[in-house]
């Protein structure tokens, strides 16, 4: 029940005429959440946290991670098509080619 703050959206807010189900619903949400977020905040290293939402969610916090380190496929078909035009013939075969033109294949590259 730890990760229910990330797989489910944040319940209503209670109220007076909130059941005790909603109660115990919204009880173990926020402490999954309070624990996802302890959890990934110790995760991350101090000079790393500088710009990331101190005041969220789980679920929030987790899509500005993501939003923050994502990496573009294109760098990496440029890093590859990069090392695959350097590479010089040693007269020892081809499985370095055909490791870099598969690599590139799986990113749907065609050469």
């Amino acid at each position: 029940d730890v990760d229910l703050s990330l797989g489910t959206d944040k319940p209503g807010e209670l109220t007076i005429t909130s059941t005790d189900d909603e109660k115990l619903v919204h009880v173990a949400w926020m402490k999954s959440n309070r624990i996802c977020l302890l959890s990934m905040r110790r995760s991350i290293l101090d000079h790393l946290k500088i710009g990331l939402p101190t005041d969220c969610i789980a679920k929030e916090l987790m899509t500005a991670i993501n939003e923050r380190y994502r990496v573009s496929s294109n760098a990496d078909i440029g890093s590859l098509l990069q090392v695959l035009f350097n590479i010089k013939y040693d007269g020892n075969g081809g499985v370095r080619d055909y490791v870099i033109r598969t690599k590139l294949k799986a990113l749907k590259v065609d050469l």
